[in-house]
Parts: structure tokens; sequence; C-alpha cells
């Protein structure tokens, strides 16, 4: 019995990365065909950015509430629900004539793909022991970095022979995958536990749209406007009987002090995946096609040794996970911060130090983060830790953009020999410091005490 139920769970993990590799493709495949669309439909490309933003923002708010929702329904049902609408979306978009009908079709696809990024961490967390759950989170990361691979050079590969709507077909294969979890999903009854907040998930909702359009935007109303949605979320789930978020939750000192790090640790890593490709287009002049080529061993490298940074955790403990990674990025960001106009060769060796990196610095943190919450705060717990995941690269973006629109004339890294690419040998410059004061912070915070560590290796 008790190896047909490991096999079982294995035959699961290997469908969630399937799923991955699919949500994940989704998630990028428009950005580069985003020239095209603003073309065809007369729009700006700031306009039509939407088709990711939006999706952005979608899949930020419905992580946490299909997290919530997971502590009180039956996963697998979720899953269906999530992926049905997902594949409805991808439907709309399809037979889109529109910009409005395919950005529609676009919102409907994140509604609907939010559900995987929270069974991505649900899974792991209800169905493996502490002992295997680093391992199996280097499974989903090995996922997500496939489908960061394939994304850009699928999406190429469509929008030469064919409309780019049919790039919303790619979701379209998800569907392949709900039988399979019908059948292998325990099939736990979840408490009701009472009504579901949808005040306190409106406010919150509220709060991250306001905020990410505030930056995105740069204005002040809208970043004034999240401030108080904020607040009356706070006062909202200090009031009722059954709030979105029991404030229990955030008095747990050390779930708080990790997600504020994986914050800024998410703000710091989407800098490889959203500047790289500017610096090779405007430093090394390369054209689209290329430029995703590039970056492609890099996404590789992540997917072939996520399972290795997985195993470490189990066998040697998250601390020491998390100072490789560290070590990796800091290595990273200190290279090209030296040889911001060095070969492209060079370029794509650096980033594969960095994709690795990064990947093994989200298995540690996710493995951490999951050993602090009970049970019955698992669901909304790594859901919010999801959400912030998501709201902080897209903050960091757009604080990226307007740094990049206001270039550099001095070059704050003394070793680069080159006299171009400032702005960017700045940038990762400070990645590289930031990493160094974060990793001195983990050490004094947590690496000498393993008792109350956060990312405790027991």
């Amino acid at each position: 019995m008790e190896a047909k139920t490991q096999q079982n769970r294995e035959i699961l993990i290997r469908i969630l990365m399937f799923t991955l590799v699919i949500s994940s493709m989704s998630a990028l495949v428009f950005n580069i065909a985003l020239p095209e669309i603003s073309k065809e439909f007369g729009l700006s490309i700031a306009q039509v950015s939407w088709l990711s933003t939006a999706y952005g923002l979608l899949y930020a708010i419905g992580t946490v509430t299909y997290g919530k929702l997971a502590d009180r329904y039956k996963l697998k049902n979720l899953l269906t629900f999530g992926l049905v609408v997902f594949t409805a979306g991808s439907f709309f978009g399809l037979v889109s004539d529109s910009f409005a009908m395919a950005l529609f079709g676009r919102c409907l696809q994140a509604a609907g793909a939010a559900v995987i990024p929270a069974t991505a961490m649900l899974i792991p967390l209800r169905y493996f022991p502490p002992e295997r759950r680093g391992s199996v989170l280097g499974r989903t990361a090995v996922g997500l970095a496939l489908g960061g691979a394939l994304g850009p050079v699928v999406a190429a590969l469509i929008v030469s022979f064919a409309h780019w709507r049919w790039l919303f077909s790619i979701p379209l294969l998800i569907l392949l995958t709900l039988p399979f979890y019908r059948k292998y999903l325990e099939d736990e009854e979840k408490a009701s536990g009472g009504k579901f907040d949808w005040v306190g998930g409106s406010l919150l909702a509220i709060s991250v749209t306001s905020m990410l359009l505030g930056v995105t935007n740069g204005s002040w109303w809208s970043a004034l406007g999240s401030l108080v949605a904020l607040l009356l979320f706070v006062v909202r789930i200090r009031s009722v009987a059954d709030p979105f978020v029991q404030p229990k939750v955030f008095a747990n000192k050390q779930y708080t002090v990790g997600i504020l790090m994986a914050f800024l640790l998410n703000g710091m890593g989407i800098s490889l995946y959203y500047l790289s490709p500017l610096l090779l287009a405007q430093v090394q002049q390369l054209s689209t096609s290329w430029i995703g080529f590039v970056m492609v061993p890099a996404a590789i490298a992540s997917a072939l040794l996520g399972r290795v940074g997985g195993k470490l955790a189990d066998r040697r403990g998250n601390a020491l996970l998390y100072f490789v990674a560290s070590s990796l990025l800091i290595s990273c960001f200190g290279l090209l911060s030296t040889f911001t106009s060095t070969s492209v060769v060079g370029i794509a060796l650096f980033l594969i130090l960095g994709n690795v990196g990064q990947s093994f610095m989200q298995i540690s943190m996710a493995n951490s983060i999951s050993r602090t919450l009970t049970k019955e705060q698992a669901g909304v717990g790594m859901g919010i830790f999801s959400m912030l995941s998501f709201i902080s690269m897209g903050i960091a973006s757009a604080v990226y953009s307007k740094v990049i629109d206001l270039g550099a004339t001095t070059n704050w890294n003394p070793m680069n020999p080159y006299t171009s690419g400032f702005i960017y040998s700045n940038i990762y410059l400070m990645m590289a410091l930031m990493h160094v004061c974060l990793m001195v912070f983990y050490y004094f915070q947590f690496g000498k005490t393993k008792r109350q560590s956060l990312l405790a290796d027991s």
C-alpha cells in the first residue's frame, strides 16, 4: 500500500511539472509578439503591454485567493475549476477579433492559471514530509525553468509561421492533465470554516492593483489608493470572525521575516530575466530572435540543476542551499557589472550562474517558509508568499524601466573597463551589493541559531 502511494505521488509530481511548463510558457509567450500586436491594432507598446500586465495582476491576486480557498475546499476541485477557466480564456483569445476581446481572453487565462502556483506550493506541503520537500520543490523549479526556456523559442516559431492569436493555443495542452489530477489527488474533505471573506479579498485586490498601477504609471493617486485599501484591509481582518487572512499569520515572526526576504530576493532576481534582454538589445545590438537563443542556455542549466538544489536542501539543509544560491548570484551580478560590454558568449555564461542561483534561492525560500506555517495556515500563507513574489517582480520591473530611461553617465564600478552600458553596470553592481548585505543579515539573524532559525536545517 505504501509503495502504491509513493508511486501515485511520483506521478502527481510529474504531472505538476508538465503543468508548470505550460503555465510558465503561457506567461512569457506574448512578450515577443507585442510589436506585431501594436501594429495590427494601431496601439502603443504601453497599451498592448496590458496583455502581460493584466495577466500578472490577476495572477498575483488569484494566487492568494486560491491559496485561501484551498484551506476550505478540495484541491482537486479548485484545480478543475482553475484549469477549465484557463482553457476557456484560451478559446476566447483564439477567436478574438479585437484587442478588447484578446485582453478579456488573457484576463480569463490569468484568473484560471493562478491556481497553478498555489497548487505547486501545496502539493509538496501536503503530500511529502519535510525531509523530501526540497527535492520536490527542486522538480517544480525544473518545470518553471523548462517553460522559461521553451517559451521564447516556441513563441518565435508560432509568430513566424502563424498569426499571433495562435499563442493562445499553448495552454490548451493543460487539459490533458485534468484526468490525472482527478485521479491522483487524494479525495480529502476540507472544513467549511465559515463564510469566505470576499470584502477582505476585494480590498487586498484593490490594494495590489493600485500599487502596481501607481508604480507602472508613476501615479501618486494610485499609490495613495493602494495605501488606503491596505489600511482598510488591515482593519477588516482584525474586526471579522472569519477574515481573508488571519492576523496571527503575520504574528509569526519567522514567517513575516521570511516573506519580506523573499519579496526583496524576487525583486532582485527578476532583473536577470527583465534587464538581460534589454542589455543584449541596447548594448550588444542583438535582434529579438538571437536574444532568445542567448538566454536559453541559462534556462536549460536551471532545468538540469534544479533537482540538484532540491536534493542539496534535503541532505544538507536549506541554510547551505541559501548560501550557495547567494554566492552564485553575487558572482553573476558582479561579472555582469564588470564585463557589461563583453562578448555575447560571456553574457550567456554569466546568466547561467545567475539563473541557477535564482532557482536555488526560490527552492530554499519556499521550503523554509513552508516550515514556519501550521497546517491550517498553509494554504493562505503560501498563497501570500506567491502573491508577494509576483508583486515584487512587477514593482521591480517598473523601477528598472524608469532607471533605464534615466540612463547614466558615470560608471560606479571601477573594475569595468568598458565605455558603454554604464546604467546596466550600475544596476548589476547594486544587485551584487544587496545580495552581500542580505547574506550578512541572514548569517547574523539565522545562521548561528538553528533552533529558532527561519531557514533551519531540521
